[in-house]
């Protein structure tokens, strides 16, 4: 039989009892508002978007769960990095169920954790937009692409030299680079933590799924090859402005090549020089009469490679050249040409335009 002081302990104990669970409930469930809740702790790495106070965090590909909670506590995001565990699993975000999703996140630290969490879930990331334009060459490109702060240019240009053939078979043998094949085009990334070769790679990606399309079902009605196409295609777009003309510029060429012409087109010696003349300084004799491989005045046929990447429209012109007499073609200072079909004829054109350009001066 237990003693009187054995059942009054017993009895303490029990009464106790409630009042040690609340109170440590009570400290578990402020421990855990706390953590999940809104922090108000300010970072020096935060940005200011519509007067809240936001910070950019990068999430690479394959970022563990537990990896992202930890980021996430370092950049004062989140209270705890244990309650985004909790969090995770609670909610069974497992790799099972999916995947929080690699990129760039604006987010503040006045947001709390499972709106933090949903955002990272369901890839919520800020969007980063480049736009390459039509008729741009791998150096225009690369120069672009470092200013907004993507990689250095040197980097672009030297993975251009890598041509990925086994990913995408169809490039044609012996590219020296990737010249002409990186399609001209606005494209939409999730980071800027992104490599000159996965710019790349959606580049040919938008070729492979725009232009070779449109070469697959024209090749039968022309003698180029995809490599020769894409070649003349972007001495079209260099020397045509105006839409309409695509189709002519691309028929004088044409021609010229039948006739066993040279191209004599200024952008491919432009190219070989690297160098881009204006209307106040135009291509003096020498530069012209300066050997390279590119200069069509000098060498006959195509230039070696591709001299830009041309756009859809001069892909479609060079694949259904007009039929043309015209030979020759010289710019006004309007985007438009004046054709002819004599060397005579074109001379008389040069010769009118620069005494037009002289007069304006």
């Amino acid at each position: 039989m237990k003693s009187p002081v054995s059942i009054f302990k017993w009895l303490f104990y029990l009464a106790i009892l409630p009042l040690t669970v609340g109170i440590c409930g009570w400290q578990a469930w402020a421990w855990w508002s706390w953590a999940i809740s809104p922090t108000a702790t300010s970072v020096v790495s935060a940005v200011e978007s519509d007067s809240i106070e936001t910070i950019q965090v990068y999430i690479p590909i394959g970022t563990a769960t537990e990896q992202i909670g930890e980021d996430l506590d370092a950049a004062g995001l989140i209270h705890s990095a244990l309650a985004w565990k909790i969090w995770a699993y609670w909610l069974n975000l497992t790799e099972s169920q999916g995947s929080f999703k690699a990129g760039t996140y604006q987010l503040s630290p006045h947001q709390p954790l499972p709106a933090i969490a949903e955002k990272i879930w369901s890839g919520e990331t800020v969007q980063f937009s480049f736009t390459i334009p039509e008729g741009w060459n791998i150096q225009q490109m690369a120069d672009y692409l470092a200013s907004l702060g993507f990689f250095p240019a040197a980097e672009f240009v030297a993975a251009t030299k890598i041509i990925p053939q086994q990913q995408y078979p169809w490039l044609p043998d012996g590219l020296p680079h990737l010249e002409g094949f990186l399609f001209p085009d606005t494209y939409i990334l999730g980071s800027k933590n992104v490599t000159p070769q996965q710019v790349i790679e959606l580049m040919l990606d938008r070729f492979q799924e725009v232009a070779l399309p449109l070469y697959e079902e024209g090749k039968n009605q022309t003698e180029f090859s995809l490599e020769e196409w894409v070649t003349l295609a972007s001495i079209v777009e260099k020397e045509a402005v105006v839409d309409s003309e695509r189709s002519r510029i691309a028929g004088v060429f044409v021609a010229r090549l039948a006739r066993n012409m040279r191209l004599e087109t200024d952008p491919t010696v432009e190219y070989g020089l690297g160098i881009e003349q204006t209307p106040d300084q135009p291509l003096t004799f020498a530069q012209v009469r300066t050997p390279s491989p590119y200069n069509t005045y000098l060498n006959p046929g195509l230039p070696p490679t591709a001299i830009a990447s041309p756009g859809k429209d001069s892909l479609q012109a060079t694949l259904n050249p007009e039929n043309t007499e015209f030979l020759y073609f010289v710019a006004r200072y309007d985007g438009t040409h004046v054709f002819s079909k004599t060397l005579a004829e074109h001379e008389a054109a040069t010769r009118a335009i620069r005494q037009q350009r002289e007069a304006q001066n």
